[in-house]
């Protein structure tokens, strides 16, 4: 299966799982406990159903937004994930580049490994810093102050990560950073030469934004012991709007649900909220973002940015969204996948079909721009 065969999502899944070692595809692909969330954020979507306007000379589209104070060219952005690097060599490189291309918004993780000053020198387009709220006050100051110096356009503060949840794939497999891998994991490993060839060829696997803080060597600093140790359970909304405060900018919570905590994001100075349950990988079991799109938008709408993220697989799953009152939608997997299967190449490809789905179908719901998708668009199903 070559690049040019890829022509949606699953195409992209099957090439990744191709051509990564099994520990690393299953560290993408899997979700938490019984990966019931992960399911249905996906299937959300299917009780929903489009209704199209015809005869409204649709003959072009403009699918651009504003969101955060970002013009973007398309309503999709590329989500902030962590150990891109691990996924292809040039990880936040390859990734970066294909967003400026399209003319949207990518994310650079606390986990990520190519550092926030290196992509912001190179690409113009909208840049996101998702951050972790760690014990160490100081540290928090010393991380948002190296943001704001390298010019990062969005901080995203994740609130569903205080701890990390229980991805038995990984525990199977033995994934965890530094390898620690089971005999089946290495087994699997060995199966795929190139990606080893290119991990050891390349440069040092490192992340920049905390070099200082995590010891990749192994020991208690490792990826897991970061979660556990490192991040602030206690972390309250006293603490956010300090933060919220000590930014002065744009502001997003990732990882809101419920009504009353995005009222209080909009209270304490937030300018967007991203409806998310991390793609199924934390808590299993909790509701789907689009599932509470419609209720969050008309309680907080008006005063803050909402968008969402977890399960997007089409570009009629974004209009979907839209339509609900979504201002964007992030995408992960989706573009993960591609990075996997191809690096910049196949990234550019995955937004490259989300693109044109979303203008084809817009052309088909008679959506001339994102301000024609509303409430009209769509229909629930019994």
């Amino acid at each position: 299966m070559r690049l040019s065969q890829c022509h949606n999502f699953h195409d992209f899944r099957r090439l990744a799982q191709r051509r990564l070692p099994g520990p690393v595809f299953n560290y993408i692909d899997g979700g938490a406990d019984d990966e019931v969330s992960y399911r249905k954020n996906t299937s959300a979507f299917d009780n929903c159903d489009l209704l199209p306007s015809v005869l409204n000379g649709a003959a072009e589209v403009d699918m651009s937004i504003t969101v955060m104070g970002q013009k973007l060219a398309m309503p999709v952005y590329c989500s902030p994930t962590a150990l891109q690097r691990l996924f292809h060599h040039r990880g936040e490189r390859a990734v970066a580049a294909a967003a400026d291309k399209f003319g949207t918004m990518f994310g650079v993780s606390s986990l990520g490994t190519v550092s926030l000053e290196e992509l912001r020198q190179k690409h113009a387009s909208p840049q996101v810093y998702q951050f972790y709220f760690h014990r160490d006050r100081g540290l928090n100051n010393a991380m948002m102050q190296r943001a704001k110096e390298a010019g990062v356009d969005v901080m995203m503060l994740t609130v569903d990560s205080i701890t990390g949840g229980n991805r038995e794939r990984d525990l199977r497999t033995g994934f965890s950073i530094p390898f620690r891998l089971t005999l089946a994991g290495m087994m699997q490993f060995a199966m795929k030469p190139m990606w080893g060839i290119n991990y050891v060829t390349h440069e040092k696997f490192r992340l920049p934004q905390l070099d200082d803080f995590v010891d990749m060597s192994g020991g208690a600093s490792s990826i897991g012991g970061y979660f556990t140790e490192m991040l602030d359970p206690s972390m309250n909304w006293d603490d956010v709007a300090q933060m919220v405060r000590d930014w002065d900018g744009q502001f997003c919570l990732k990882g809101v649900m419920t009504v009353e905590d995005a009222r209080r994001a909009a209270e304490i100075g937030c300018t967007g909220i991203v409806l998310s349950n991390h793609g199924g990988r934390q808590l299993d079991g909790s509701r789907t973002p689009f599932d509470q799109l419609a209720e969050v938008v008309d309680a907080v709408g008006d005063r803050i940015d909402v968008m969402m993220d977890s399960g997007i697989q089409r570009g009629t799953h974004v209009l979907k969204a839209l339509s609900l009152g979504a201002k964007a939608v992030g995408i992960g997997r989706y573009y993960l996948y591609a990075l996997a299967a191809a690096g910049q190449p196949g990234v550019e490809r995955a937004l490259h079909l989300l693109r044109a789905e979303i203008e084809r179908d817009m052309k088909l719901m008679g959506a001339r721009t994102i301000a024609d998708l509303d409430r009209n668009s769509v229909r629930w199903s019994a």
